[in-house]
């Protein structure tokens, strides 16, 4: 077994971080230890063949673990917990705290989702400097990459669940109320309405919302539901918007609408009059959208401005990161496309610098 394990990571090329992707590491860098797994040497190969072993007893394993969480969509997800310098399913009675997404199934390059989500998110913390759920790219022993993430819904320190709230059960929003399809039926200014109600701090809360509003648009992320955007519980008690997750450039894999709420960005059929004109989303949407959530106008054109950055400040985590070439390319071109349009103002008639 021990002789299958070092020819399967051999041809493992690592040479950027699996986490930070800082260039010039063959596994997880300091830093990426640190913000991780505590500073503890970790692992970037899962004692697992693949996410769909051969192996009896680990097939046994990995379908009973499916069953004790929940799982959304495609996209699998897997109870992990470090133990020994790597990260393991949990058995039975075991409170994981990491989260493990293989490869999913039913897509277009389906391959390159664990890498996708994980420059995404790194983009987000490094670029944006946007609250994300710590995170890295790990690989099976034959190679096959997936998604890890660390739970932020566990106090590590004191092993207590933090409460946690996802937005469809604060908009009461249940597949007996609204069908199927339950998490895309709401608008963004009506999670905003619901973080002024439950927030205390949410002044704070709504400029975290807006920026991720703001970022998910400009990575084409067109599956930001509501089950995507949740509240957690602080050490006193209160609920604050939790750190960022699942986001993915779906654009790479799905047809999807700028949007994934079908209600867009307003309440009540609202629309701008530059969405009207271009029947696209742009630049004097998403300032009238932060002016009418109660952001102040000129931190809604400050953040705005500071989302507007050229292809340079990402392209090299681009360039680093584990998708294939081909991917990177339609990435880039993704991002630039979406700049364009959020550098657009109708109703000044320009491109803003």
């Amino acid at each position: 077994m021990s002789q299958m394990m070092n020819e399967s990571k051999a041809f493992i090329e690592i040479n950027n971080c699996p986490g930070t992707l800082a260039s010039g590491f063959h596994d997880y860098s300091p830093l990426c230890l640190r913000q991780l797994f505590q500073g503890k040497k970790t692992s970037h190969i899962l004692p697992y063949e693949s996410h769909n072993p051969s192996e009896e007893k680990e097939q046994a394993e990995l379908m009973a673990n499916r069953k004790r969480i929940s799982i959304s969509g495609v996209q699998e997800k897997l109870s992990m917990i470090w133990e020994k310098g790597q990260l393991r399913i949990t058995k039975e009675g075991e409170q994981g705290t990491y989260i493990l997404k293989p490869i999913p199934r039913d897509l277009e390059n389906v391959d390159q989702v664990p890498a996708n989500e994980h420059l995404t998110m790194q983009i987000a913390k490094q670029v944006f400097k946007l609250n994300v759920a710590d995170n890295a790219m790990i690989f099976f022993e034959n190679g096959e990459p997936a998604y890890v993430t660390k739970r932020f819904d566990i106090d590590m320190k004191i092993s207590k669940k933090l409460g946690k709230e996802d937005f469809s059960t604060l908009a009461l929003k249940t597949k007996e109320t609204d069908g199927a399809e339950f998490k895309y039926n709401y608008s963004y200014e009506g999670i905003a309405i619901l973080i002024k109600k439950y927030v205390a701090a949410y002044p704070i809360a709504l400029e975290e919302f807006f920026k991720l509003l703001v970022f998910n648009y400009l990575f084409s992320n067109g599956d930001a539901h509501l089950k995507n955007f949740s509240l957690l519980e602080t050490p006193l008690g209160d609920y604050q918007l939790s750190p960022a997750y699942d986001l993915v450039n779906t654009s790479l894999h799905v047809k999807d609408s700028q949007l994934a709420l079908k209600d867009g960005l307003f309440e009540n059929n609202y629309y701008t009059q530059s969405y009207e004109a271009m029947g696209l989303y742009a630049y004097d949407d998403f300032y009238e959208f932060g002016i009418k959530i109660g952001i102040l106008e000129k931190r809604v054109k400050r953040f705005i401005r500071e989302f507007s950055k050229p292809l340079e400040d990402i392209e090299p985590l681009i360039h680093r990161s584990f998708l294939n070439d081909d991917m990177k390319k339609r990435y880039k071109a993704s991002y630039l496309e979406r700049l364009h349009l959020l550098k657009t103002s109708y109703l000044k008639r320009n491109i803003l610098g």
